[in-house]
């Protein structure tokens, strides 16, 4: 299935929050606001590409909006593939996080 980093991570995520509504703009911001992360578009667009090779995402270009200048937005969505791959990777995290929690505090306090 392959290894999801943790950028691909943010953006699965941020694309199933979003919906219909997600495009690279939009994920962006979504990722900026619930993480306090600043990201660059082009870093979303390419690592929207990798996960669309991957079969994880797909993507349709949506309507043109009026008086909007330039190319009509992508939409994404998340696919079985990528829904399985990143469920996967967060139960892996979560099997190898359970119960350390009061440790890493106690560490990053130190």
């Amino acid at each position: 299935m392959g290894y999801l980093g943790e950028f691909e991570q943010l953006i699965l995520f941020s694309v199933l929050d979003l919906g219909d509504d997600a495009y690279g703009v939009s994920i962006r911001e979504n990722i900026e606001e619930r993480t306090g992360r600043e990201v660059s578009s082009g870093a979303i667009y390419t690592a929207l590409g990798r996960l669309q090779g991957r079969g994880f995402v797909s993507s349709r270009v949506g309507e043109p909006t009026e008086g909007r200048v330039g190319r009509p937005r992508k939409f994404y969505r998340v696919e079985p593939a990528g829904a399985r791959a990143l469920r996967s990777t967060y139960e892996t995290v979560q099997a190898m996080a359970g119960g350390l929690l009061p440790k890493l505090i106690e560490l990053a306090e130190s």
